[in-house]
């Protein structure tokens, strides 16, 4: 089972889309194959803290950490939780 960490909202295209993102597996999704670039150093770091997670050798806190980051690097971070409906 994987272990859920407190959502990340991020945009998505079409912009001004927002999507939560709650785990692991999740973030290594988007990581690997919605991310808007496809080069940066925090994204680089992301792919493998989440691989990484996926894997046991690091937390999903650290996972997050680093997929935030990312988030940002990439303009693609929204600081506060989108409502679901």
């Amino acid at each position: 089972m994987t272990t859920p960490f407190p959502s990340v909202t991020i945009e998505i295209q079409p912009a001004g889309k927002s999507r939560n993102i709650a785990s692991a597996p999740e973030a290594a999704e988007v990581l690997l194959m919605n991310w808007p670039i496809h080069d940066g150093v925090k994204l680089k770091a992301a792919r493998q803290k989440c691989l990484d997670a996926l894997d046991g050798k690091v937390t999903v806190t650290e996972c997050r950490s680093a997929f935030i980051e990312a988030a940002k690097e990439a303009r693609i971070f929204v600081d506060y939780p989108v409502k679901r409906s």
